[in-house]
């Protein structure tokens, strides 16, 4: 049976936020992920079979910006390392970085989740999020998109197979990300929707969820059951 934690994170001054819960499937992937030979054309299979489309690998560095996507949802699943810390749901209110990863300089409201080798979580578009310390380290942070020369996301299996079967995963914290088909991602910040939040509420409800498919247990039973939008 999968675990699932489901978590609340209502908009605040500068972040939209979702009606939508964010989902956490802890360890769900964690046999697989550290089977030895394990490379992310499996994860890439699974999700592409349910819609979804995997466009990233990260190596995390020490701390990064609070951000959120205001056009697409998002699958993050930790593939290496030991852990990190990632904060949910809130905007960070200062330019020093010490500050606003341990400090207090960011709004309150928001939730701090460890993930672990092997999690999943899905976000829905809106909700801020921020990946810091991560075990081991610290490292720098690198990044590794599935795009062709021209910038442009590489749709052609083969060559999107071949793109993730490549990608070196060592003992680093890293994670894949995985987009429904016809979302397209940005780097949003706090304020960058103030007034325009149901714009980024209403992107649509995959059909499936990335990993679970049609099963009520996920993603289709938890945000196509989720409160109304008028009650945020």
């Amino acid at each position: 049976m999968v675990q699932v934690r489901t978590y609340i994170l209502k908009p605040t001054s500068l972040i939209p936020n979702s009606p939508h819960v964010l989902i956490h499937y802890p360890g769900l992937f964690l046999d697989k992920v550290s089977t030895p030979g394990f490379n992310c054309t499996e994860l890439y299979d699974l999700y592409k079979s349910n819609g979804w489309e995997s466009q990233w690998v990260a190596r995390y560095g020490p701390t990064q910006t609070s951000h959120y996507h205001s056009g697409a949802h998002e699958a993050m699943t930790v593939i290496s390392g030991e852990g990190a810390t990632i904060r949910f749901g809130v905007a960070d209110t200062s330019d020093d970085v010490e500050e606003h990863t341990h400090g207090n300089g960011h709004e309150d409201g928001g939730i701090w989740v460890e993930a672990k080798k092997g999690d999943v979580f899905i976000l829905p578009a809106g909700l801020a999020h921020k990946t810091y310390d991560p075990k081991p380290g610290p490292v720098e942070f690198a990044f590794f998109q599935c795009k062709d020369e021209d910038g442009k996301v590489i749709r052609d299996e083969k060559k999107a197979r071949a793109f993730f079967e490549g990608v070196e995963i060592g003992d680093n914290f890293q994670m894949m990300g995985s987009y429904p088909y016809g979302n397209e991602w940005d780097f949003a910040v706090g304020g960058d929707h103030k007034g325009r939040e149901r714009q980024v509420w209403n992107v649509p409800i995959p059909e499936r969820d990335p990993v679970l498919g049609t099963s009520r247990e996920g993603m289709c039973g938890l945000w196509h059951e989720s409160p109304a939008k008028s009650k945020l």
